[in-house]
């Protein structure tokens, strides 16, 4: 029986996916221990399940979670001071609920969420390309990328917002394709837009960053919309503009809001322990409690703005101009010289251990150059399609080139490399397009072949130091391909 294109463009995705599922859950539950700033999140979480709310730990807290006791933990009644919104710490939450405060526990919906942006990435990109196998292009990539990799397998933030980010804008595509087809009159319901305000709420309720993709394509669907109406020969501009403008922002930012309000019920639920520890000053009522948040929530924007980061330094704090281009890698977790004959290398040397967070270089440098030929594109074309990729790219990275000041890390980036892969397959799709004959569809093909080998190549290559492998020294040297990766 002859499978239809349809199905294969589920079939041939779920396929991508499930082959990245499997990479991330290889031992999972490796390093065993609280790498970086697992440390809290990971322990938040479990705070959040048992108690509604984040409290403090007891000092020994890491040494006990991991000789494996769950109890007697947490500081009761004594609230901790979180600099972050809650989304993403209950979904590690629902993990730590399914598998217990392990490794694997506090990891798995990373894992998760980590699979499933390839699905979403490679359905997108079907979408804007009209091709199933470009689509798993772009999925496979993102499965084979080192970065996201790392991020998918450690109990952190950042992979949440990609991943939600990624689901809000492939709404709103989906939502283009879906008003071209009802251009008769003017839908204040749209399915579509209703899924990416929900989306964008769980980003933005998982760190502020997501306001600014939120923004920006809030402003791009509205331009998407006027332009086809205006090209239907639909009424005036004014009136485009405001009939499609207003219905979309009470739906993007209106349902992003009280989704993101709803990621504090908790917090609200709880809000006296921390009306006492750090003075709001508020009563018990529900609406004193939302006062209550607003304070802490200027609490939390002091922290990120004010003088008390500016004097941190860290030593894998990076500047975002280079992230795109893998300036300055992460390491969270590492264990130095291990006896020599633990790994088989020579006598005066040793064995190393290390977790990186390094991209994949054979998918983040074609995808940074093709974000620049992205933005050529978009404005020679005037093809909207071009707009996914450069808004995703500057509204998930150019913000943090603001923030030089305070230590940022370059892994924030890893919500802008599914944008940059798609940037990189509409160039393919762009060439495969303008090829006419068998010479040039033989290079087409020849092409994304030596693209996707030199792909496997580096993350086979650099394995060892994703998953945290003992390895000798000299291995380890080899794959620090510069001073600044050290």
């Amino acid at each position: 029986m002859r499978v239809s294109e349809r199905a294969w463009g589920w079939l041939a995705p779920v396929g991508v996916t499930l082959f990245a599922f499997g990479l991330r859950l290889y031992h999972l539950g490796r390093p065993d221990t609280l790498a970086f700033d697992e440390t809290y999140y990971a322990k938040h979480a479990w705070s959040m399940l048992q108690n509604g709310y984040v409290q403090d730990y007891v000092d020994n807290a890491n040494e006990r979670i991991i000789d494996g006791h769950t109890t007697h933990l947490m500081i009761a009644g004594q609230p901790t001071e979180i600099v972050h919104p809650e989304a993403g710490k209950w979904f590690i939450a629902l993990g730590e609920w399914a598998f217990g405060l392990d490794p694997v526990g506090w990891r798995i919906a990373s894992a998760v969420a980590g699979a499933l942006m390839v699905l979403v990435l490679a359905r997108m990109v079907r979408r804007l390309t009209g091709s199933t196998w470009i689509g798993c292009l772009a999925g496979f990539l993102l499965a084979m990328d080192g970065a996201q990799f790392v991020l998918s397998r450690l109990a952190l933030l950042d992979i949440f917002v990609a991943f939600w980010l990624v689901c809000a804008v492939a709404c709103l595509v989906a939502d283009h394709d879906w008003i071209l087809e009802r251009l008769d009159r003017y839908r204040v319901i749209r399915p579509w837009q209703v899924g990416a305000g929900i989306c964008f709420g769980l980003a933005c309720g998982t760190k502020w960053s997501g306001v600014y993709t939120l923004a920006a394509f809030g402003l791009l669907v509205v331009l998407w919309e006027v332009v086809a109406r205006r090209r239907a020969g639909r009424p005036a501009l004014t009136w485009q503009t405001l009939a499609v403008g207003v219905p979309a922002f009470v739906t993007l930012v209106g349902i992003a809001f009280l989704v993101y309000l709803a990621t504090w019920t908790g917090w609200l639920m709880h809000h006296g322990p921390y009306d006492t520890r750090f003075s709001l000053g508020h009563g018990s009522g529900f609406w004193d409690s939302l006062r209550s948040l607003w304070r802490y929530h200027e609490r939390m924007y002091d922290f990120h703005t004010g003088e008390y980061l500016k004097s941190q330094h860290h030593p894998y704090a990076s500047q975002a101009w280079g992230w795109l281009v893998l300036d300055r890698p992460v390491s969270v977790d590492v264990t130095n010289n291990v006896a020599a004959a633990k790994c088989g290398a020579p006598k005066g040397s040793g064995c190393i251990r290390e977790v990186l967070i390094l991209g994949n270089p054979a998918v983040w440098w074609p995808a940074a150059a093709a974000s620049l030929a992205a933005v050529v594109a978009w404005v020679k074309t005037r093809d909207g399609r071009w707009a996914v990729p450069v808004l995703g790219v500057l509204t998930a990275w150019a913000p943090w080139l603001l923030f030089g000041d305070r230590p940022i890390f370059s892994y924030y980036a890893i919500a802008a490399l599914p944008f940059m892969i798609v940037a990189l397959c509409l160039v393919i799709d762009l060439i495969r397009r303008h090829v006419t004959t068998p010479r040039g569809v033989y290079g087409v093909w020849l092409g994304c072949g030596m693209l996707v080998t030199a792909v496997v190549a580096a993350f086979w290559y650099f394995h060892p130091i994703l998953v945290g492998d003992l390895i000798t020294y000299d291995a380890w040297r080899d794959r620090m391909w510069f001073d600044r990766w050290i």
